[in-house]
């Protein structure tokens, strides 16, 4: 096929369907970030060896310009993901959630290792983002907990009704804290934050993150760190409290979660929202056995994100999966064979 940098037609995208039909399943090398308050987990646990230290998050699967993933198997080995989904765009499938525009993909998949507690912020919604960011996304994020210690919290809103000028002077007097209401938590444990919502993961927690495609966070308050320049960490003050919900938060209650049981493999929904779906799957086979789990029809990708034990997918070639690997599935990659022991988040529209 001629190699063009030319945008696509739709009848040239048309075209591109038999090609995105035979892709096979792919590896994802992840974008790294080295923030004061990260740890070494990542490192050490879920084998992300990139010479970065401290080592807070990983970006698995994201083709945000903050920090874009790379393709690390098949045919497709050593593009960037917005680059494939620009050249094939058919891999995201048809569901309107899928479709936002070139090159775009509606989530960002990250793992976090907070060593130290993360900075206390708020995301804005989409028509704030529209108006007030350059036309980006809001940012509604999922959080499962992947570990935490045992007197681990996390900050979720406010424990009383508040405003901001009390928010202004509690944070210039560095009292914040004692107003913010802070959740027990633990392994297993979901939790859904809206945008609005003042959070922060507490020192000791170890998650993964499923979000909406953006980078747009307003700090609220930093525990009055400095950065390696010995500088205080910048605040977004004025832009939070305009998007931040400052009335007394309700306690977060976990989801209802039912197992589903099928041979060899047992799954059960995590969240579903209006920006993507979430499901923990529980695969045990071994031998030669192998079970179909995962149908990428035409409407959604489909992306597999291992955070326990190692296997085997098969479609029509073999690749290894271990702990720590996000696999891009595109749509219309049917037939997807599983085995091993692991465990893994799938996410789609």
């Amino acid at each position: 096929m001629t190699k063009r940098n030319t945008t696509l037609t739709s009848k040239e995208n048309f075209s591109e369907v038999n090609i995105v039909s035979v892709l096979q399943p792919f590896k994802l090398k992840p974008a790294c970030k080295d923030y004061l308050w990260g740890g070494e987990r990542l490192e050490k646990e879920y084998g992300k060896n990139y010479g970065i230290s401290p080592l807070a998050e990983t970006w698995e699967c994201s083709v945000h310009p903050d920090g874009v993933s790379i393709i690390d198997s098949g045919e497709l080995k050593g593009m960037s993901l917005d680059a494939a989904i620009r050249k094939y765009p058919s891999m995201l499938g048809t569901h309107p959630k899928a479709i936002c525009g070139e090159g775009e993909l509606p989530v960002l998949i990250k793992l976090i290792d907070a060593g130290q507690a993360a900075s206390v912020q708020v995301h804005p919604d989409d028509e704030y983002a529209r108006i007030y960011e350059n036309g980006g996304n809001g940012k509604a994020e999922m959080w499962y907990v992947l570990d935490a210690k045992e007197d681990a919290r996390l900050v979720y809103g406010f424990h009383q009704d508040m405003n901001e000028e009390t928010i202004k002077k509690a944070i210039k007097e560095g009292t914040i804290e004692k107003y913010l209401q802070k959740v027990p938590v633990q392994k297993d444990d979901v939790f859904y934050i809206e945008p609005g919502l003042v959070h922060a993961i507490g020192e000791g927690i170890l998650l993964a993150e499923i979000q909406q495609n953006s980078n747009v966070t307003y700090r609220l308050y930093d525990y009055n760190r400095k950065d390696q320049s010995g500088n205080l960490r910048e605040l977004h003050l004025d832009k939070a409290l305009e998007v931040a919900n400052i009335q007394k938060s309700g306690e977060p209650h976990q989801p209802m979660r039912v197992l589903q049981y099928k041979p060899g493999c047992a799954t059960e929904l995590l969240c579903r929202c209006k920006y993507f779906q979430v499901e923990r799957m529980l695969v045990n086979v071994c031998g030669m056995e192998n079970i179909g789990l995962v149908a990428a029809g035409k409407e959604s990708f489909n992306i597999l994100l291992c955070i326990e034990g190692e296997g085997e997918l098969q479609h029509t070639e073999r690749m290894n999966i271990k702990k720590g690997n996000c696999i891009f599935i595109p749509a219309n990659c049917d037939g997807i064979m599983l085995k091993g022991k692991m465990q893994l988040l799938k996410i789609r529209c």
